[in-house]
């Protein structure tokens, strides 16, 4: 059971001295810093201390903001922490999850997120029925194949002259479409 720490500025021209005093504050044993914007997801500190972080450890942050920008990803690291039985607290918003306010103020949180989603798809559903409405989306086009070609690379690989990477590379299509192709080869044979 351990007090972490995680420090982030977004740019190497800023300087951690504030969130460092932050954290002495705490008793810290490690501190994970780096300095990177939040909009990046790949964080490699952030990976660290994800990994290293274990059940009964607490996690101390200047700031929500810290951790990440937007709302998803937050949420995805607060999901991971809370998975690994990890306590969070915020300095700033004064959110510590050992508390039922702290619990709250998280649900609040993936409760704006599932909202969040929720209206993107409803919006992205509404958008396609107007399009199709007026003939403007077709849906997805299905990838065109060269099946002369197809039916002779089919038979190299059958025989074991080229791999099914190569007549994937030569055909130009990915791992799932290539099986779904192949498929629809054989079922025509």
């Amino acid at each position: 059971m351990g007090n972490i720490g995680y420090i982030r500025v977004s740019t190497e021209h800023q300087e951690t001295a504030r969130q460092e005093a932050i954290m002495q504050q705490y008793q810290i044993e490690r501190v994970f810093a780096e300095k990177m914007s939040g909009k990046n997801a790949n964080r490699p500190e952030l990976k660290s201390m994800l990994e290293y972080v274990r059940e009964g450890d607490t996690l101390y942050i200047e700031s929500i903001s810290r951790l990440g920008r937007s709302t998803r990803d937050l949420l995805n690291i607060i999901d991971v922490l809370q998975r690994k039985g990890v306590t969070l607290v915020s300095s700033k918003e004064n959110i510590d999850t050992n508390t039922p306010q702290g619990r709250f103020v998280l649900s609040i949180f993936a409760a704006l997120s599932e909202l969040e989603r929720e209206q993107t798809l409803q919006r992205q559903r509404e958008g396609i029925a107007i399009a199709k409405s007026q003939g403007k989306y077709k849906g997805r086009q299905p990838i065109s194949v060269d099946w002369e070609n197809f039916a002779q690379l089919y038979e190299q690989w059958k025989s074991g002259r080229i791999t099914a990477v190569e007549f994937r590379k030569r055909m130009k299509l990915n791992k799932n479409t290539f099986y779904r192709r192949v498929r629809e080869y054989e079922s025509k044979l």
